[in-house]
């Protein structure tokens, strides 16, 4: 028979274990994306407001890197819905104050997930097409508008997880004060750029806010997982 303190100690070790997974899935997460993002800088992916020549260039061009990204996507979604899960899990855990905002943060996540797959896709397409292609055609122009519509479109669900999962932590006491302001300002900005999806679609420099709305998000992830680490 296990002592009152062995069966005491059991959840404890559970919800520590727990934790640390779901601290580490956030920062492996962050890295990966920022990853991701210095590859397409390095190889100067193209605005979506870009001739449709220059797009079939790039993608001729950088089908290797278009490859390394496809893999970086199917390991960082993956962790992405590891996070979302398992924080709803600790919210639950420590009493359910937040678990409303853990789960809209796990159904934006999921949401989330499936957007981000569509856009990989047709970037895969992309590639794949440009490499035997000596001239944009009207199939390929169509891709790209729906890549980039895909991407517009990810942008208020990314809003939603990130405005989720910042109140959801903090609520629960996972996260400090700064942190949730962090998280809501880093949604709101995803949320304000997923209003004019058409306009960045069409290449619109509104998708700098996107951008600073997610940048805010992964020094959150990266915040969020080092503190659930160290927990």
């Amino acid at each position: 028979m296990r002592s009152p303190k062995n069966t005491a100690t059991t959840p404890a070790h559970s919800w520590f274990v727990r934790g640390r997974l779901v601290g580490a899935a956030a920062i492996a997460f962050a890295v990966l994306v920022v990853i991701e993002n210095v590859l397409f800088a390095v190889t100067g992916a193209l605005p979506y407001g870009a001739p449709i020549e220059e797009v079939l260039a790039y993608y001729a061009a950088n089908r290797d890197a278009v490859a390394i990204v496809s893999g970086l996507v199917a390991l960082y979604l993956p962790l992405l819905l590891v996070f979302v899960t398992g924080l709803h899990g600790l919210v639950e855990r420590r009493g359910g104050a937040g678990a409303d905002w853990s789960r809209l943060a796990l159904a934006a996540g999921a949401t989330l997930s499936a957007i981000f797959v569509l856009v990989n896709v047709l970037q895969i397409g992309l590639a794949l097409s440009a490499d035997g292609l000596a001239e944009p055609t009207p199939a390929f122009g169509l891709v790209w508008q729906i890549h980039a519509a895909a991407f517009a479109l990810a942008l208020p669900m990314l809003g939603t997880t990130c405005i989720g999962s910042a109140l959801a932590a903090h609520a629960s006491g996972l996260t400090p004060a700064w942190q949730r302001l962090l998280g809501m300002v880093g949604g709101s900005l995803l949320l304000a750029a997923g209003l004019g999806n058409l306009a960045i679609a069409d290449g619109s420099p509104l998708i700098f806010v996107g951008l600073l709305g997610f940048v805010a998000w992964l020094v959150w992830l990266l915040a969020t997982g080092v503190r659930l680490v160290r927990s």
